[in-house]
């Protein structure tokens, strides 16, 4: 392929991928390539201004989605996250289990860069989230308990807010988009504080996926969705997956977590205390590895 048109110019541009699979994208010369996996006719691929994009097609010794090393956070004199160890590789759906307190959200907040942590090492995408907090954020999108939204703006207007803050170049027209696939297409013009619980998960869900980000971080995004939204928002993360995108999400509930993931993960005592492949898993066995594990940390 000729990389020629891939210089400063092509910055803030559409680019459509040809030719065959495309293996992943580097992000700036210094820092290693990240996969995407779209095929030829799907949906472009939309730059962010401020980087310096190439293409790399060789996929040797590609980085993780997710590399964390003896992970440690503490809040005051109570241990959340201890020596927690984590690889998540791209195009990957990992699901993580966990009882309240364990630290499922602390540690979506650490890799979010939401929350700093005291030991250590976190690498999104080959970078440090510690030395480029900035380069981390523009690769992921997170729906977290909190939708992040000026609740006295319109639903539009908050996306076309955060389009903006993005770099992209038509937010207005992405936004309307993004209503639609989530359902709200007629609340656009509504405010944020007059919707229920499920329109505002589906908001966040829009706007988590606004950037098109190649790392997905949802904090149980389920809750509060009905059997309609529930359907969107499974289609639409298979289809994430299937791109060669990469999906981390918690969860309380065993059976949706296993009908979505294709690896699971549990969390007990701020650690993972298992890990898993769904396709050996079933719902009745899974449960009772949950337990045994839970049990088991010390």
């Amino acid at each position: 392929m000729d990389n020629s048109f891939l210089r400063n110019g092509s910055i803030g541009k559409t680019l459509w991928l040809s030719y065959a699979w495309v293996e992943c994208l580097s992000i700036a010369p210094r820092h290693p390539c990240v996969p995407l996996g779209f095929r030829w006719g799907q949906q472009p691929l939309h730059l962010l201004p401020g980087w310096v994009y190439y293409w790399h097609v060789n996929g040797q010794d590609m980085p993780h989605a997710i590399l964390v090393k003896g992970l440690q956070k503490t809040f005051g004199d109570q241990p959340v996250l201890w020596d927690l160890d984590l690889t998540v590789n791209w195009g990957e759906f990992l699901v993580i289990f966990g009882s309240n307190g364990v630290g499922k959200t602390t540690l979506l907040k650490v890799l979010s860069t939401q929350a700093k942590p005291d030991g250590g090492d976190v690498w999104i995408g080959g970078i440090n989230r510690s030395q480029d907090p900035k380069a981390v954020r523009r690769m992921i999108g997170v729906v977290a308990h909190s939708g992040f939204f000026y609740e006295d703006m319109t639903c539009l207007e908050n996306l076309v807010f955060y389009g903006r803050m993005y770099g992209l170049k038509k937010p207005h027209d992405r936004a309307e988009e993004l209503l639609h696939l989530v359902g709200l297409g007629s609340n656009g013009h509504d405010k944020v504080r007059i919707l229920s619980h499920g329109m505002q998960k589906r908001l966040a869900i829009a706007r988590a996926i606004l950037h098109e980000p190649v790392l997905l971080l949802l904090d149980e995004p389920e809750a509060g969705l009905d059997q309609g939204a529930l359907g969107m928002l499974g289609s639409l993360l298979d289809g994430w997956r299937g791109a060669g995108r990469t999906v981390v999400m918690t969860t309380h509930n065993l059976e949706q977590g296993l009908a979505w993931g294709d690896r699971v993960a549990i969390m007990a005592k701020g650690r993972i205390a298992f890990e898993g492949d769904r396709q050996q898993l079933d719902v009745a066995g899974f449960r009772d590895t949950y337990k045994q594990y839970l049990e088991a940390i010390p």
